[in-house]
């Protein structure tokens, strides 16, 4: 299916990517004349304060800021907002085939977005970092965007912020813990997800019951979404 690779994307960006956070002083030879990089492609539009995806079904008053190393990156399908400090989202807007609009239409939205999230997302989750699980409490919100799925994940070792705890706060296997929220809007299905920082990055003091937890990331899920502007793309031309 052509949005395989793009579900490997939205896995592989809850991995930790090596990134360059301070500045070091320049090497012999590395020519300080040398032009920086430049920025990684951004398929969307960033325009002032808003991004919007490259079909043009969303845009999204950015979550982030340039101020805390916001940065953006993102594929013809998902976009991935993050910061140095405690923000990482990720948005896919994935175009129902054929085939899913039959499954759509035959199972109904709650069925089907079930059967969306854990047959085509949460296997490679679960190839990229074994061990992930679905916690045993999604729930479905039948008034939502007509209907949405909130899903909550534990990912051993897919923490973006594992490169800010400490060898002694790491005596134990970092699990992250994301909250995923996924409808379908425009023949699109949308997947949400961000995870819940604090889990990992204040792991002595954050003591919150499982139900808490979930409250603060569908909080933050649909604080998402009251960010997001939905357009209808225009009717395909017919010959």
């Amino acid at each position: 299916m052509k949005i395989r690779a793009s579900f490997v994307f939205l896995a592989v960006s809850l991995c930790l990517l090596p990134r360059l956070t301070a500045q070091t002083a320049p090497q012999p030879g590395s020519g300080l004349g040398t032009p920086p990089a430049p920025p990684p492609q951004v398929y969307g539009k960033i325009e002032g304060d808003y991004y919007t995806s490259p079909t043009g079904i969303y845009k999204i008053s950015i979550p982030i800021l340039p101020q805390l190393g916001g940065s953006i990156s993102d594929t013809p399908n998902v976009a991935t907002f993050e910061d140095d400090f405690s923000t990482h989202i990720s948005i896919g807007a994935f175009p129902l085939s054929r085939e899913l609009k039959w499954e759509y239409d035959t199972r109904g939205a709650k069925d089907f977005l079930v059967y969306f999230f854990t047959t085509l997302v949460m296997p490679d989750f679960v190839a990229r970092f074994p061990g992930a699980t679905m916690e045993d409490n999604a729930a479905f919100l039948p008034k939502y965007q007509d209907g949405s799925l909130l899903i909550f994940t534990l990912l051993p070792g897919g923490s973006f912020f594992a490169q800010r705890v400490t060898l002694g706060m790491a005596r134990e296997p970092l699990v992250a813990k994301r909250g995923n929220l996924c409808f379908v809007k425009y023949n699109c299905v949308f997947v949400i997800s961000t995870e819940l920082s604090e889990r990992v990055l204040e792991r002595s003091t954050f003591h919150k019951t499982i139900e808490e937890e979930n409250t603060i990331l569908r909080q933050r899920l649909l604080d998402i979404v009251g960010k997001m502007q939905f357009t209808q793309p225009p009717p395909e031309a017919k010959n």
